[in-house]
């Protein structure tokens, strides 16, 4: 028997250094840790301990013996891997990351952002370094997309918010929520009360299709919704027409198989979730009855991770519809799919689609339909969204890679609502530098860099850093490279000693923003929202008003 690691694994490697045996990979120092949709154990390597259990920080590892009907099949899915990459060990006992010297005295450092890539630096620094962390957000609640982006229906992925809570407890670290830096306080003020800012702030818009009739009523970003029914107070107020019975959403990553699922699952299962209220009363009359997924490339490339894609066909009353001529390959998709070399992950891909295409489809079922090599070129309404116009794609080879064309083959879908799932986008952030065609902040290793000198004491984390890609956890190893380049800088006498103590910022704070969120408010909004919650027997009820919220804080 071996434990196994699961749909919900959240990539944040906490895992890895705990088996005894070092069986999980691909481990952090790994080129193929960067792209890997999950973790996995060797069966025949692990020894049955559970310490990666206790480790994990989204339930993600349960025992072979343990696995319910939907997850069995990840028992085959760890095996594969080690199959691609057979396990060889070179593990030697983990060295412990050197603190910087005691006689520098106590280490200030501001985070702008409470998401998971504020938060794994704040963990980081507090493990490493004798310090001070203001962690500053403009929501009065911390954990960023935890909250606000990761589906209700995965409630196991939002237990890494509870990591965090665990580790913050100590009053080294402050919360400054509804605080918005730029507004109530300035960059050179933070810089005046700490040696070094982490900007944490993520990727807060998204992409466009740039076609004609996207700005019709009924065409909104994938973005825009799921922030609609997670509750996040600037978007709570909006609406989105259910009332047609198919929607399209153009991208097919797990935002849009998350967005697919909310608009075909039913009420009753959403109403055991922390889904927002005004959402669910929206999806209890909402007539959708199909969604179908629009992907730019092949079945191969989809963006989707197998692992979201499988837990798909366990959905009550969906049906997962492809039609088999979808599949049909490519002779360079058809010879990688033979490949013995690929990788297994991928190759699940492809055949769970076509498990999907052999089943029937049950009239009394909703749907979710999948689309491959297909891209939008219009948005068809007279004054709100009818339809959907898009062309038929062809992959080619260039310069080695397979790059999506459009042929000469197009069709249109009837539709009332299109949502545009194809990624997020970084925003600039004040007058610190910005590449504009990533959305980043140029960084080399998290410091940032202006006309090719490092600014001495910014840094950044997360995907204003390396763009919007990965799961949360990957934010792990990234805050980790930061913040061992602002512990350096800090050993070596390169950060400039902050005028201002932790006193002196809480009065400035207090002057300008009276309604400051701190530990104690949130820790009220949280009780507050687990108590509403407890009656209906869901985990919490959202506080969706900045009003709410701070009337909430205030006890």
């Amino acid at each position: 028997m071996a434990y196994v690691i699961t749909q919900r694994c959240c990539n944040d490697a906490s895992c890895v250094p705990e088996c005894p045996v070092d069986c999980i990979r691909p481990t952090p120092e790994q080129p193929e840790f960067a792209t890997t949709e999950q973790l996995y154990i060797d069966p025949d390597t692990c020894i049955d301990c559970g310490a990666c259990v206790d480790a994990c920080p989204v339930e993600a590892i349960f025992s072979e013996d343990d696995l319910i009907a939907s997850l069995g099949r990840f028992s085959d899915i760890n095996a594969a891997y080690f199959q691609r990459h057979p396990l060889e060990s070179n593990f030697d006992p983990l060295v412990t990351p050197a603190r910087p010297p005691k006689e520098l005295g106590t280490l200030r450092v501001a985070i702008v952002g409470a998401g998971p890539a504020a938060c794994y630096a704040a963990d980081e620094l507090l493990r490493r370094a004798d310090v001070e962390v203001e962690m500053f957000d403009r929501l009065p609640t911390p954990w960023g997309l935890v909250r606000a982006g990761v589906a209700p229906d995965h409630p196991g992925t939002k237990g890494v918010s509870s990591m965090f809570e665990s580790a913050f407890r100590r009053d080294t670290l402050q919360y400054h929520l509804n605080v918005e830096v730029g507004k109530h306080i300035s960059h050179e003020e933070l810089l005046e009360h700490h040696h070094a800012v982490i900007y944490a702030v993520g990727a807060s818009t998204d992409r466009h299709l740039n076609v004609p009739g996207e700005d019709l009523p009924g065409s909104h970003s994938a973005t825009e919704f799921v922030a609609w029914y997670n509750g996040h107070p600037d978007y709570a107020e909006r609406t989105f027409d259910l009332s047609g019975e198919r929607a399209v959403i153009v991208g097919n990553g797990n935002v849009a198989l998350d967005v697919a699922r909310v608009l075909t699952l039913s009420p009753d299962e959403l109403a055991k979730t922390d889904i927002a209220d005004h959402a669910l009363d929206a999806l209890r009359q909402s007539n959708i009855r199909e969604v179908v997924v629009l992907g730019r490339r092949g079945p191969l490339q989809a963006a989707y991770t197998s692992s979201e894609f499988l837990a798909l066909g366990h959905l009550k009353g969906i049906d997962v519809v492809i039609d088999p001529a979808e599949l049909e390959l490519d002779p360079e998709s058809r010879a990688l799919l033979n490949d013995p070399e690929i990788e297994p992950s991928q190759r699940l891909k492809y055949e769970l689609a076509q498990e999907y295409a052999a089943k029937a489809a049950n009239p009394a079922n909703r749907r979710i339909v999948f689309r491959y090599l297909t891209s939008p070129t219009a948005i068809t309404g007279a004054d709100h969204v009818e339809g959907i116009d898009f062309v038929h794609n062809e992959l080619v080879s260039e310069n080695g890679q397979l790059v999506a064309r459009a042929s000469d083959r197009t069709e249109s879908l009837p539709a009332s609502l299109v949502l545009r799932s194809i990624g997020y986008r970084g925003q600039p952030v004040g007058a610190l530098p910005f590449d504009e065609r990533s959305g980043t902040i140029p960084n080399e290793h998290g410091r940032v860099v202006a006309d090719g000198s490092h600014l001495a004491g910014i840094y950044v984390s997360g995907w204003i850093k390396r763009g919007p890609r990965g799961v949360i956890g990957s934010n792990r190893v990234d805050a980790t490279e930061t913040v061992e380049q602002l512990l350096a800088d800090f050993t070596a006498g390169k950060l400039e000693a902050p005028q201002g103590d932790r006193a002196a910022l809480k009065v400035l704070l207090e002057q300008r923003q009276p309604e400051r969120v701190d530990r104690e408010g949130w820790k009220a909004i949280d009780a507050a929202e687990k108590s509403a919650g407890k009656s209906g027997g869901r985990p919490r009820v959202k506080l969706t008003s900045r009003e709410d919220l701070l009337k909430a804080a205030r006890g």
